[in-house]
């Protein structure tokens, strides 16, 4: 079967591989990173472009198809264009910032541009086509986080060329823009229907208005957020931090009602619902360190203190729980063949899942860098933990 080929499973066991390959990069760059200079740069990068990202192009288009009930395509040559220039454009962003060759880069970041916006032609045009439907709201998530994205992809590149007295505010915006606007938005669009899936339980009736409430508030936060970095003015930059973060109480309160219903009891919803208690732990913490800052310099050196809550305890452990659930199902073979592969990519959770936030936690703390070493190697051996696994069912699972 060819890969422009419409069969479901093979797809998904194809496209799967694009995030698993750069998580597993990043175990490889944890081994090699004292020999990196830029390691830390390249192993956000890894995460956020690599792996989230490629996720994002794959599963928004899924669930947008599967929302607005448009019907399978006959081919997918189209996603298989964006998805090899988003890849070719990740791997030159990759080797431009870390080997010290900005143009490689900007070209790169050219590259990844132009794919994401074809995704968001593709968004729109199913959007305009398609007739009403209860869910849409999912595909105007996604359309808010791809125009985020594309607003700071430009701010990136221009980062790798040039070194103004305004860098530190550029960063400042390309961070939160790129973090909040294109993974957290994307990922509260898709709790409205993928949480109560995961659970197993109905969707609480008041999820889909709390999610067109919840768009507008996070997108007004995001664009004060930006305002605020630009022109450095940090109490506009925190208040968009709190409207932002009343965007996720707001879509996180029916997702409780519905978790009370039926508890999680799974890797996949407890891995998602710990991401999520990262968030606005991430967000005090980003609202501090713009307070505390005595300017924008100060704010950007620091911000590495964000990062940790937010790459870590928020996006990877939505993105591994999202990952979990999705590929099994996507693969298809009949529920005794989902409920084995999820059954492979669950075993030892409750360790991996406890492993994971514990270390975190002591690694926030001021500890020593010995403790610090021993935390990352835990997280390390989490990730390898899902990613074992997960290589087994994309690669060898083919029944």
């Amino acid at each position: 079967m060819s890969v422009t080929s419409t069969g479901r499973a093979t797809w998904h066991r194809r496209a799967g591989l694009l995030p698993a390959a750069y998580l597993a990069a990043l175990v490889v760059l944890a081994f090699v990173h004292p020999f990196l200079p830029a390691w830390r740069w390249l192993a956000i990068h890894l995460l956020l472009l690599g792996a989230a990202t490629n996720a994002i192009l794959v599963w928004s288009a899924h669930f947008t198809a599967a929302v607005l009930r448009v019907p399978a395509p006959s081919h997918r040559r189209a996603e298989v264009s964006r998805l090899a220039l988003l890849n070719a454009g990740v791997v030159a962003v990759l080797a431009g910032g870390t080997a010290d060759r900005p143009w490689l880069g900007v070209a790169g970041a050219a590259a990844v541009f132009a794919a994401v916006a074809a995704h968001l032609a593709w968004l729109a045009a199913r959007v305009r086509s398609a007739l009403p439907a209860r869910f849409a709201v999912t595909a105007h998530y996604y359309l808010a986080a791809a125009v985020a994205l594309l607003t700071g992809i430009p701010a990136g590149a221009w980062m790798l060329v040039a070194d103004a007295p305004a860098r530190s505010r550029i960063l400042l915006f390309h961070a939160h823009v790129n973090l909040l606007g294109w993974v957290m938005l994307t990922v509260l669009g898709t709790i409205l229907t993928l949480w109560p899936t995961v659970l197993r339980t109905r969707m609480d009736p008041a999820a889909a208005a709390a999610s067109r409430t919840s768009l507008l508030t996070a997108v007004g936060g995001i664009g004060l957020i930006a305002l605020g970095v630009l022109a450095w003015w940090p109490l506009v930059a925190v208040a968009g931090l709190l409207v932002f973060a009343v965007a996720v109480l707001v879509t996180a309160l029916p997702a409780a009602r519905a978790a009370r219903q039926k508890p999680p009891v799974s890797f996949a919803a407890w891995s998602i619902a710990a991401g999520a208690a990262w968030l606005p732990v991430a967000l005090a913490v980003d609202a501090a360190t713009l307070l505390r800052a005595a300017g924008p310099d100060a704010a950007a050196d620091s911000f590495g203190v964000v990062l940790t809550p937010l790459l870590v305890g928020s996006v990877a452990q939505i993105l591994l729980g999202a990952l979990t659930y999705l590929l099994p199902m996507a693969l298809g073979g009949g529920p005794i063949r989902v409920r084995e592969r999820t059954a492979a990519l669950d075993r030892r959770w409750p360790q991996r899942l406890a492993m994971t936030n514990a270390a975190l936690v002591v690694f926030l703390l001021p500890v020593g860098p010995y403790v610090r070493i021993t935390t990352s190697l835990l997280l390390l051996a989490a990730l390898v933990q899902f990613l074992l696994p997960a290589a087994r069912l994309l690669l060898l699972d083919r029944r």
